[in-house]
């Protein structure tokens, strides 16, 4: 059963997570190297489902929206904190172009995120026809996050260090790209010095590595309607220095939330969350994308943007399958094999994706998958209460709440 948000049941799931997001979670994963799979999260005690592992905040925000539509349109979002403009928005004094929903927001951007350098250097890239005529929507997006990532050694050197050291190489990115963004920044833009670091192509190449296996989308609101087809948009990318050692598991035991146009500070904030109970010493994984994709959509999303081939219990039963039957739709596929529901894990105790040898992922999408029209996102329970476990399940796509009890 599900319970569309209402005003009142969403003021109250965003209060329980903010109370339980003060709670400590250093203490509840930690940092293994896992064979295979370079660097993950792994639990130090059993961990219940709906427990909060992580909470993180991001070192680097910038827009996901193209130059070319920031030229034509105003802008939906705060270019600060990104939460949907309700009302009257403020300019950016200089540029004109950046807006933001407050005094308050304006101000922080134009001391960190939104300096001199930074507004001229975004003002003359959007203003270059030939830029915008002769480079695709992903060139642009690159070329802003290459800014916000020169400034952040500015205004944050540590930070900078931070996404330094994060997964992604070098030497795996495209030389023709590098070098077409490299010209392009050099004579538009070209950044001041920074002590110990050069505008170089090797620089460059680091930054589009860093941004590639490590940024986390803030999406826009959920459309649910049949035309729209569920799709949504990006309205701003994140680097998560913790989110970001998440390693992916296309059944995974943890999702993460956003909540960035609730009214508080740390809107930004990703929340990680245990989809169901895990044991100590097991490694926490998030989809990297909805998990109703098919295997060969997956395999090749993963292959193209992340540079690896999955082989999670899911994938190698999947990959026994044939054509027809990976290019269905999962959910149908679902529905077809569970006749009955599954009877509910034992307490204490994870489920187990494997007992079914042809679809072990079929109680998995029985209970934590969103069923509402178009949606696909993944439900997790809240946090528990008083160490007990709550009966509502929150869609991490649309909100909705889903009484565990009655299902």
């Amino acid at each position: 059963m599900f319970i569309l948000e209402s005003e009142s049941i969403s003021r109250s799931a965003e209060k329980r997570v903010k109370m339980s997001g003060g709670v400590n979670t250093e203490t509840l994963v930690r940092v293994e190297e896992i064979q295979g799979r370079g660097r993950g999260l792994v639990s130090t005690q059993p961990l219940r489902g709906g427990q909060i592992v992580v909470v993180d905040s991001p070192i680097i925000l910038y827009s996901a929206l193209p130059l070319t539509k920031q030229q034509h349109s105003a802008s939906l979002y705060c270019d600060k904190c990104f939460k949907t403009i309700q009302s009257a928005s403020i300019s950016c004094p200089t540029c004109c172009h950046r807006r933001f929903c407050s005094p308050t927001c304006l101000s922080a951007a134009l001391a960190s995120s939104h300096g001199p350098w930074v507004c001229q250097s975004l003002s003359r890239l959007r203003d270059c026809q030939d830029f915008l005529q002769h480079h695709s929507v992903e060139r642009q997006t690159q070329a802003q996050f290459l800014i916000a990532a020169y400034n952040l050694a500015f205004v944050s050197p540590s930070d900078f260090q931070i996404l330094l050291s994060l997964q992604g190489r070098a030497e795996d990115e495209d030389p023709a790209i590098v070098q077409s963004l490299h010209s392009v920044l050099s004579s538009l833009c070209h950044p001041p010095p920074i002590e110990g670091f050069s505008f170089s192509l090797e620089l460059i190449a680091a930054l589009i590595a860093k941004d590639k296996f490590n940024a986390f989308g803030l999406m826009e609101p959920l459309n649910l309607n049949e035309e729209n087809g569920g799709q949504r948009s990006v309205r701003a990318y994140g680097i998560y220095p913790k989110a970001s050692l998440f390693n992916h598991d296309c059944l995974p035991n943890a999702c993460r939330f956003d909540y960035v146009d609730t009214n508080s500070s740390g809107n930004t904030d990703i929340v990680v969350r245990m989809i169901h109970d895990v044991p100590q010493g097991r490694e926490i994984c998030l989809s990297y994308f909805p998990v109703n994709s098919n295997y060969s959509t997956r395999r090749k999303r993963l292959l193209e943007d992340y540079g690896f081939t999955c082989d999670c219990d899911r994938c190698k039963v999947e990959a026994t399958w044939s054509d027809d039957e990976c290019d269905g739709d999962d959910n149908e596929v679902m529905e077809e094999d569970v006749d009955e529901p599954m009877e509910a894990e034992s307490d204490g105790e994870e489920i187990d994706n494997g007992n079914s040898a042809d679809f072990p992922h079929a109680y998995f999408f029985l209970r934590y998958m969103c069923n509402r029209n178009n949606c696909w996102g993944t439900l997790a329970p809240f946090p528990p209460s008083d160490a007990k476990p709550s009966n509502l399940l929150e869609c991490n796509a649309c909100g909705a709440i889903k009484n565990d009890e009655v299902c």
